[in-house]
């Protein structure tokens, strides 16, 4: 709808209604970020040889490193492990905000 002088006509929106709506899906999405953040997100690489731990914000929480994984001859090996370990977790914390966000009413794809 436009006005005659070619601007938006906006007589007809509840402008309080929007702005609530709007408060309450920014309220939705600030939750489901702490809930996301204080959540942890479990990875493994080389059938378990590393595993690691990330909370739903990403942050590296914790790496496990089997005895039988370190070769002093081949660390290139074992930071590959490392590094697929944290991939691992951090894609499922990735895939769990995916599944939470488009759940918020307006915010879904």
């Amino acid at each position: 709808m436009t006005s005659p002088a070619g601007g938006f006509d906006l007589s007809g929106i509840d402008m309080n209604g929007l702005l609530a709506q709007a408060q309450a899906m920014q309220a939705q999405l600030v939750q489901a970020q702490k809930d996301l953040a204080e959540t942890t997100f479990s990875g493994s690489a080389g059938g378990g040889l590393v595993n690691a731990v990330v909370s739903g914000s990403g942050e590296l929480q914790s790496l496990e490193i089997k005895p039988e994984a370190v070769d002093p001859d081949d660390t290139e090996t074992l930071a590959d492990l490392v590094v697929a370990a944290v991939r691992d977790a951090a894609a499922k914390a990735s895939a769990k905000q995916a599944s939470v966000i488009p759940k918020i009413p307006g915010l879904g794809m």
